[in-house]
């Protein structure tokens, strides 16, 4: 006859006999799994503790933006009220404190730099005040590019220190001017005098700027030093830095924010550096320990 398996020969069990073991289980194990989530969280608030006791007394203030450490330089209304239209002051001050920067492109941050020539001479008409007429040209909003500017264009080198500079984005830097965290500059130098950081001969003589940057010469240190006769570049900016030249001017936008803009169209607005994701300091600052709450 036919063989019967063991299993089968077995009563059938009982229903709900399975559900009910498993639930006596759990029910015995509540306890233990209740005793050990009660001590992490105890260790958690501990350490959290620990933590914001040590910030405290580290005596170290909460991280600050630029922005919040001068807002002048960003917000346009405390802007108006400092600098009104002393804006020979305003770059100076944006060459003079560390941390400034622009936004260029969505998310580039440039720092500013100025040379010590042209340094110099802002500081005189800052000095002079608002109504010298070498005062620095800001344009409205409605002069978004520099071909647009009322008081003449031309497609050629030429600058005047007010209402256009000789500049250069310089990147890649590892030996920034003052103190800067920044690796990007723009570097503005005197157009209408001497000036060993000047734009040398060559720039001057091949300079197309209202043109794509990728049909245009990009320069490093060992380039600057043979047109110069002087290692200026890399000692400001270190030993990998290159770049290249532009002509820019000043506007603000709809916002009265602003804006330092290369004649290609390439510009940046007056914007401070964000806070990083997981500062401890702060209102706002996000707090890793949030997940145990």
């Amino acid at each position: 006859r036919a063989r019967v398996s063991p299993s089968s020969e077995r009563e059938p069990l009982a229903p709900g006999m399975f559900a009910h073991a498993f639930t006596a289980r759990a029910l015995a194990f509540r306890p233990l799994a209740t005793a050990r989530l009660t001590e992490t969280k105890a260790r958690t608030k501990a350490r959290r503790s620990s933590v914001v006791s040590n910030v405290a007394s580290s005596g170290s203030p909460p991280s600050l933006t630029a922005a919040e450490m001068y807002p002048a330089l960003y917000d346009p209304a405390q802007r108006d009220v400092k600098y009104g239209g002393n804006i020979a002051q305003y770059l100076v001050d944006c060459h003079d404190t560390p941390g400034v920067t622009f936004n260029f492109c969505g998310g580039m941050m440039f720092g500013l730099v100025l040379s010590p020539a042209l340094r110099e001479h802002l500081g005189e008409v800052a000095a002079a005040g608002p109504d010298d007429p070498r005062q620095p040209k800001l344009y409205d909003a409605s002069v978004a590019r520099m071909s647009m500017k009322p008081d003449g264009y031309a497609k050629d080198a030429s600058a005047d220190d007010a209402t256009v500079f000789h500049g250069r984005e310089v990147r890649k830097v590892d030996a920034a001017p003052h103190g800067s965290t920044s690796t990007m500059f723009i570097h503005l130098s005197l157009a209408s005098g001497d000036d060993a950081e000047g734009w040398s001969a060559e720039e001057i003589e091949e300079y197309s700027g209202w043109m794509s940057d990728r049909g245009r010469r990009w320069r490093d240190g060992a380039v600057y030093a043979a047109e110069a006769g002087a290692d200026w570049y890399r000692a400001k900016f270190g030993p990998e830095a290159f770049g290249l030249h532009h002509r820019f001017y000043l506007h603000l936008d709809g916002g009265d924010n602003f804006w330092l803009s290369a004649e290609d169209g390439c510009e940046g607005v007056a914007q401070s550096k964000q806070k990083p994701a997981f500062d401890f300091g702060g209102p706002g600052a996000r707090n890793p320990f949030s997940i145990f709450k």
